[in-house]
């Protein structure tokens, strides 16, 4: 069943997609600065930037695109490691899908191109626990974290020629936020065995060479191996 705009109309879904997007907003200001310096080091421009950010607008590629430049790998390698890190995205829309039925192509497009990973986790806890959450609130969402992350990059970028932040440090944004979201995390034993196993599988894929997909192939790892035990601590039949 479609979910239509209620009667506050478009101010109303404004305000509340904004409260909404605040948290990742923040963390995209964070984030946004350092992404913005590492491109500026590879040449970008604020321009440059904030229009990569508002069309490829992908946190995890955008911070690979710049490490992978600086350390010499080639062009084929970077399209290819990035392309396969952001395949994950694919899954969105199938999560997606049972709130979206009645939802019409231009919107469903629209949220589609425009969904992240922070903008994922925050539409689907309003659309499981909220009655009158609607693909346009989602939509809002999306956008207002898009313009802020493309923003904070521009700005970061254009403090480039200014600020001399050593690279290493600037780097390690993007793995700092994900510590953050652990660290959110209760600690049980299906959760422990999902972050050793990730953890172990990345550090794998980069000894033999697969630093590209090292995430992703970790993660995926991470995944199936806590499917088999359960929350409680016990082990599944």
């Amino acid at each position: 069943m479609s979910r239509s705009v209620g009667a506050g109309g478009t101010r109303h879904v404004l305000a509340a997609s904004l409260r909404a997007a605040v948290p990742v907003m923040l963390g995209y200001v964070v984030i946004g600065f350092p992404c913005g310096l590492m491109e500026d080091s590879i040449g970008f421009s604020p321009l440059q930037c904030f229009l990569l950010s508002s069309t490829f607008y992908s946190g995890a590629g955008q911070f690979m695109i710049p490490n992978m430049w600086l350390a010499g790998a080639p062009l084929y390698s970077i399209i290819a490691s990035v392309s396969f890190v952001n395949t994950r995205q694919v899954l969105y829309s199938a999560a997606f899908s049972p709130f979206f039925s009645g939802v019409g192509k231009v919107l469903s497009f629209l949220f589609s191109a425009t969904v992240t990973d922070e903008s994922f986790g925050v539409n689907m806890d309003r659309f499981q626990t909220d009655g009158g959450w609607t693909a346009l609130h989602g939509l809002f969402v999306n956008l207002f974290c898009m313009f802020t992350w493309a923003s904070a990059n521009a700005v970061g970028c254009a403090l480039g020629a200014v600020l001399d932040l050593p690279l290493a440090i600037t780097s390690f944004a993007m793995t700092a936020i994900f510590i953050c979201l652990l660290a959110g995390q209760k600690m049980t034993r299906q959760t422990a065995v999902v972050m050793a196993v990730s953890a172990a599988g990345v550090a794998f894929c980069k000894l033999v060479g697969l630093g590209g997909p090292a995430i992703l192939l970790g993660a995926v790892a991470g995944v199936i191996a806590g499917m088999f035990v359960k929350p409680g601590g016990g082990e599944s039949a």
